[in-house]
């Protein structure tokens, strides 16, 4: 237990909550092996520190350790990123690059949010993790490396198997060792640990007394379900310590910072009929994520639309009203054929009508492979450039491009 106490220590762990300890245990009975690692957990409950711990109790310790967060890099660029590419792959490619696995070689590569990952970039991790052989892009020569691997994911990754968004045989190659960590609702005995390391940090750090908590802020401190674990704990004693003048905190005061939760909906485990909080939480916290990709796709939907008007009419200005419904400056005249800015005459606009009238309407789906094509061509091909002038993202953009299969 000495060990556990100084690796404690050195990573500035605080708490000693079973399963905690449990998984520290862990990361250092597996460190001195090969094996794969994945480690999950909520957002917010340092699984990065875990994936140091594995490293620096390995053999490979005196090499690289690199961290790699896959769902912040665009789709179109992490395959050069994680294996690098040789000059002339792709434009700007002016010289040939290393990736993170020839820069980790011997060492240890932790990704991060590996449950974002491509499945293109699924099939060539999992050739890496087997045979530690890959290829560079635009390069017909084999590379190999020698490569720990340590992954970690707040996915669920038995959901995503099942709705095909992630590879068994990768997860199951990655999970050769499994580190769960608890989230800080689970630890309720170590939040006001916590909570006050992160308080005489802050003081130490600013010169200022400390504050301290009534045993009613201990109290609520500790009933919280703390949706953002350790990293939420931790903004909320840093942003007491330095704005609240009194340093003695009650919860009334702790409430302004930290305000009640609303009713959390009652969800029954079907073995034994019993209402699981914690797993109401993560309900909401799942839709949470939902409602941010579906407003992402709405906004993406919106600069399509924006696209769209203005290539039927570019003088008609769009404005967005307070309701996000999209208006027309221009409504009044939108039956009336424009060119050059000038509504046709009556016999020129009966010519129009006919015309469109034999032309078929383009769907939805038609309308968008069209757009990105011209934007395409207009950018000599170049997808970034693309992107922009659509008003949409690099990586939706590639969707895109793989979804409806378009020549590039």
């Amino acid at each position: 237990m000495a060990d556990i106490q100084s690796i404690k220590q050195r990573f500035g762990i605080i708490g000693n909550d079973p399963q905690l300890m449990h998984a520290i245990n862990v990361a250092v009975e597996v460190a001195v092996t090969d094996m794969s690692v994945l480690v999950t957990g909520e957002s917010g409950v340092g699984k990065e520190v875990f994936s140091k711990i594995i490293h620096t109790n390995s053999p490979r310790k005196h090499n690289k350790y690199i961290a790699v967060n896959c769902g912040a890099i665009p789709e179109g660029t992490i395959e050069s990123e994680l294996f690098g590419h040789v000059k002339g792959a792709f434009t700007n490619a002016d010289r040939d690059r290393k990736g993170y696995f020839a820069e980790a070689d011997n060492g240890t590569i932790f990704l991060d949010e590996v449950g974002e990952l491509p499945m293109n970039m699924q099939v060539k991790l999992l050739r890496v993790l087997e045979s530690g052989e890959y290829l560079p892009v635009g390069s017909s020569k084999t590379m190999h490396c020698d490569v720990r691997v340590v992954a970690a994911t707040n996915v669920n990754l038995i959901s995503a198997i099942e709705k095909g968004t992630f590879r068994e045989d990768l997860y199951y190659r990655l999970n050769q060792i499994s580190i769960t960590i608890p989230p800080l609702r689970k630890r309720k005995d170590d939040i006001y640990m916590l909570f006050k390391r992160f308080a005489v940090d802050q003081a130490e750090k600013y010169n200022m007394p400390h504050i301290s908590l009534t045993a009613d802020a201990r109290e609520y401190l500790k009933n919280y379900p703390w949706q953002g674990n350790v990293r939420q704990l931790k903004n909320i004693a840093e942003q007491i310590s330095i704005i609240e003048q009194d340093r003695e905190i009650n919860a009334e005061t702790l409430r302004n910072y930290i305000p009640p939760v609303s009713t959390l909906p009652a969800v029954v485990d079907n073995n034994t009929g019993a209402i699981d909080q914690d797993e109401a939480l993560f309900t909401i916290m799942q839709n949470k994520n939902d409602i941010k990709n579906l407003r992402n796709d709405v906004e993406q939907l919106k600069n399509v639309v924006a696209s769209l008007l203005n290539h039927i009419n570019p003088t008609a200005p769009l404005l967005l009203d307070s309701a996000d419904t999209y208006q027309n400056s221009n409504l009044q005249h939108i039956n009336e054929p424009i060119v050059n800015n000038t509504p046709y005459n009556s016999e020129e606009k009966e010519q129009v009508i006919e015309m469109e009238e034999k032309t078929p309407i383009m769907t939805l789906e038609q309308m968008e492979v069209k757009m990105i094509t011209e934007a395409l061509k207009r950018n000599n091909g170049h997808r970034a450039a693309a992107a922009k002038e659509l008003g949409i993202s690099e990586r939706t953009l590639y969707r895109k491009i793989n979804d409806y299969n378009i020549a590039n």
